[in-house]
């Protein structure tokens, strides 16, 4: 699980990875497309910006970042934890509402 800082794409995104869309303490996770590769602060701004459908990535695929510090995880991860495995700031636990947009279902 590499710490790294890759650019999160979006509107408005600020350091941590908060955009216009979602924009709480607690909004800092970005995930991955798998057709464009980029990390994206929220769908919605990957809807209104990127020009192709969200890539959903598959089990075991590191494709979500903490935007404070850059850990990348994978679903199972992120999923596990209520904060950053590494520098411990808090996720939003109603992102997980999300996860059918970024992630492709089991089985």
């Amino acid at each position: 699980m590499p710490v790294g800082r890759e650019q999160i794409r979006g509107i408005d995104v600020d350091a941590e990875g908060r955009c216009a869309h979602y924009h709480t303490e607690l909004d800092v996770v970005a995930n991955r497309c798998t057709l464009c590769g980029e990390f994206w602060a929220c769908h919605e701004c990957h809807a209104e910006l990127a020009g192709h459908p969200f890539g959903r990535v598959g089990e075991g695929v590191p494709a979500v970042m903490c935007g404070v510090c850059g850990l990348i995880m994978d679903h199972a991860t992120y999923v596990a934890a209520s904060c950053c495995p590494s520098c411990g700031h808090a996720f939003n636990p109603r992102c997980l509402l999300h996860a059918h947009k970024y992630f492709q279902p089991k089985g």
